[in-house]
């Protein structure tokens, strides 16, 4: 009876010390998570072989291959080579898609104030492009259940025609309404079944690589970020709104095709009753649950200056020609920010490199975007902000993978992205709000972001500190 209750002890507290406990004891705690660090990695399988069932019963040894947590063996993923590389390549194709149009949507508050709907305010336009946000976000419980019981095929299928078919019908409305509906909504849910049949393909090839990864593919968002803006303000005043968005629409449909032929999953789909309470279940582990909370918080503000950059700067005197590289020079950074992050990240641990480019995200808003009122600080903000808030696209996908079964990813992210996407939503019109209240200016909007960046940043470290403590040298 002893030894039947070790387990469930364990299970309770799957981040303590475990060198201590014998193998029988660690090894149901470990099947529940998705990774580990190296350094934990080598202290709970610190012999250099072990006995796998099947074979002690024919009396043969294997060599040790130690088992990660979630009961899969860190030898099957790949890692690398042709087939996982594609499976990059073709998310990377998918977040310029999703995540980069989204990166791009100050540039429509901006043409939406001052043209198609200029009889409306800051506050109310806002929601267009937080809408837009919410949606690719919140569409990530639907994809989580479509992703985990027939992977990524239907997903991204459909994904690619409602993203496509959303802008197409965007370039012919002109109603406030219309709009709402073609690219907040339909062209938005689209990209958010692209975007998560990408994120989730990719854990299940990586492991000890998995943050690079997820940098390398998330660096697509930034490129796209880069592009899209200047590539939609030059050609509106060529080819007009209408012309400009088709040219989009026609852009994003061969870059689809192409990551429909290289986007799978590792795993066969296990198909499996779908039950609302297992989208609730992971909020009861402490870790999991600070983890969205603090992605919440973090989110309420992330969106902002890409939101009201171009805005601010104008009202200090910046030039129209200048203003409109403002969010490709954030996009630009934020490149960086995806991939070193995750490279540091794969060796220095997730969380702790989360917790630094979080808190000087919040830093930064408060102490350089602020006070800011000329072009010379304003630009230098576009580019360390831009590199700091890359890395939350990278790393969040990461830390889920890190404290989650390597099956129940997909839910888990529509959880995870569920809570940023009420941050997405509500961030934006907050700050509409706060301009108005302040007669037009930007410090409370300002000060919000940065508060509740700060507050993002915290909860981060809680999390941590449910799992590990406060050791520096793990997670």
């Amino acid at each position: 009876m002893d030894e039947e209750k070790k387990p469930d002890a364990i299970e309770k507290t799957p981040y303590q010390d475990t060198t201590a406990t014998n193998s029988t004891a660690t090894k149901p705690s470990l099947e529940r998570y998705g990774s580990q660090n190296k350094e934990t990695e080598a202290n709970i399988f610190p012999e250099p072989e072990v006995e796998a069932e099947a074979d002690l019963e024919k009396g043969g040894v294997i060599p040790k291959s130690a088992p990660a947590p979630g009961g899969i063996n860190p030898a099957d993923f790949p890692d690398g080579g042709l087939e996982a590389n594609l499976v990059v390549l073709g998310g990377w194709l998918c977040l310029f898609c999703s995540f980069g149009w989204v990166n791009c949507i100050g540039v429509f508050q901006e043409y939406y104030e001052e043209h198609v709907l200029i009889g409306y305010s800051s506050s109310t336009v806002s929601w267009i492009p937080s809408t837009e946000t919410f949606m690719m976000f919140f569409g990530g419980p639907f994809a989580g259940i479509v992703f985990d019981n027939y992977g990524p095929r239907y997903l991204l299928l459909f994904g690619s025609f409602f993203h496509v078919f959303g802008l197409m019908m965007t370039s012919l409305s002109t109603e406030y309404y219309q709009i709402f509906l073609a690219q907040a909504v339909c062209s938005a849910l689209g990209a958010s079944a692209v975007f998560y049949s990408a994120m989730s393909s990719i854990g299940t090839w990586f492991f000890r690589n998995r943050a690079t990864a997820f940098g390398v593919m998330a660096s697509g968002s930034s490129l796209g970020g880069v592009i899209l803006p200047i590539m939609v303000s030059k050609l509106i005043p060529k080819i007009g709104f209408a012309w400009t968005m088709r040219t989009v629409a026609f852009m994003f449909l061969g870059m689809l095709i192409i990551a429909n032929l290289t986007v799978k999953s590792r795993l066969t789909p296990r198909p499996k009753k779908v039950e609302i309470k297992n989208f609730a279940a992971p909020l009861k582990e402490p870790a999991f649950a600070l983890l969205c909370i603090s992605s919440f918080f973090f989110f309420f503000g992330t969106f902002l200056p890409f939101n009201y950059i171009i805005l601010q700067a104008q009202k200090h005197g910046m030039s129209s020609n200048l203003s409109i590289y403002l969010i490709p020079i954030l996009n630009a950074a934020s490149i960086f920010g995806r991939i070193l992050p995750g490279l540091i990240a794969d060796r220095f641990g997730r969380f702790n490199v989360m917790i630094i480019t979080t808190a000087f995200s919040a830093i930064i808003v408060l102490a350089l975007w602020l006070p800011s009122a000329s072009n010379a600080p304003i630009l230098v903000f576009c580019v360390l902000y831009g590199f700091s808030s890359g890395a939350f696209v990278s790393m969040g996908p990461s830390l889920i993978a890190q404290i989650s079964p390597i099956r129940e990813i997909g839910v888990r992210s529509g959880t995870f992205f569920l809570c940023v996407a009420i941050g997405g939503l509500t961030g934006n019109p907050i700050g509409g709000a706060l301009i108005t209240s302040d007669q037009g200016g930007f410090t409370w909007l300002q000060l919000f972001c940065g508060l509740t960046m700060i507050v993002g940043s915290l909860g981060y470290v809680a999390a941590r500190y449910v799992q590990v403590g406060f050791r520096l040298k793990v997670i």
